[in-house]
């Protein structure tokens, strides 16, 4: 049985994917993490095709780069991209039907993955100017019941948004990588005391904003290399980036941590592909 995206029902990716990832600070730093991750899993042939990286960035940003200098629509038209990743902030944002309906005229198999992201300063706010609202606060403050609140109409308005994408397009194209809800489950887990060596939720950010340290960064990957290859990342080997820091409290148990969470929010989310996708829980 084939699925509308063109792939059998039963079967994750069988080669490594050729990848275009477009987004802002609280998703390109997977990019390298996306290719060791791969090789680790035994997956060869994982391909990045390119990066466009604008900071605090909407979908449509990219999309409105001039097209002589567009790196996206240049590696679209060539119908060589497996899967172009978005992140989006907040709905609704044209750019993410733009690049929907242009990946698809090249590439009718193609997947888009979309991030689902965390709030910045832990807090629901449309502003232009991350840094222009000082905002004294403890990371470690709030709670897990908080953060499902105050996050929920962000991760409705995209669900919502993708669905309804999806839906006009005919076919299952965009796929969401819900790496907010990874974020919350992770941070619970943390405030349990069940988090490895992780024991406090400041440890997972880098500054005031909420641009992901180590952990996160590599939590955010193990999102998307679930959605994109349909695999568990449980029982993988730790990361170069997380060996490189040396914190020995970063080590395997923590690292383990990261892995199921990923996995658990992933396979939990209806709109990830997982579900139906005959997705295997072999991380290797």
């Amino acid at each position: 049985m084939i699925r509308d995206d063109g792939m059998p029902m039963t079967c994750t990716p069988d080669r490594g994917q050729r990848i275009f990832y477009t987004g802002h600070s609280f998703h390109v730093d997977i990019v390298p993490i996306m290719k060791n991750i791969a090789e680790s899993a035994g997956i060869s042939g994982q391909e990045n095709l390119g990066l466009s990286a604008i900071g605090g960035s909407r979908v449509i940003q990219h999309w409105d780069v001039a097209d002589s200098i567009n790196e996206v629509k240049k590696a679209l038209g060539t119908g060589k991209v497996d899967v172009l990743t978005m992140a989006p902030i907040f709905m609704p944002d044209e750019g993410i039907e733009k690049f929907a309906t242009l990946a698809l005229e090249k590439n009718p198999k193609i997947r888009i993955t979309v991030q689902e992201d965390w709030l910045w300063r832990d807090t629901y706010e449309q502003i232009g100017d991350l840094w222009s609202v000082p905002r004294i606060w403890d990371y470690d403050a709030i709670t897990g019941a908080e953060l499902q609140k105050i996050h929920a109409p962000v991760f409705k308005s995209i669900d919502e948004h993708v669905a309804a994408l999806n839906r006009k397009l005919g076919k299952t194209v965009l796929f969401i990588v819900p790496a907010g809800q990874a974020v919350i489950a992770l941070r619970e887990r943390i405030v349990a005391g069940n988090a490895g060596g992780l024991k406090t939720q400041t440890e997972l950010f880098r500054d005031r904003v909420g641009h992901p340290a180590v952990p996160l960064q590599v939590l955010v990957a193990y999102c998307h290399y679930a959605v994109i290859y349909r695999r568990s990342p449980v029982g993988l080997p730790t990361p170069e980036i997380i060996a490189e820091v040396k914190k020995p409290e970063w080590g395997g148990e923590t690292v383990r941590v990261l892995q199921e969470v990923a996995w658990e929010a992933v396979t939990q989310h209806r709109q990830s592909g997982l579900r139906e996708a005959g997705a295997t829980g072999k991380g290797r």
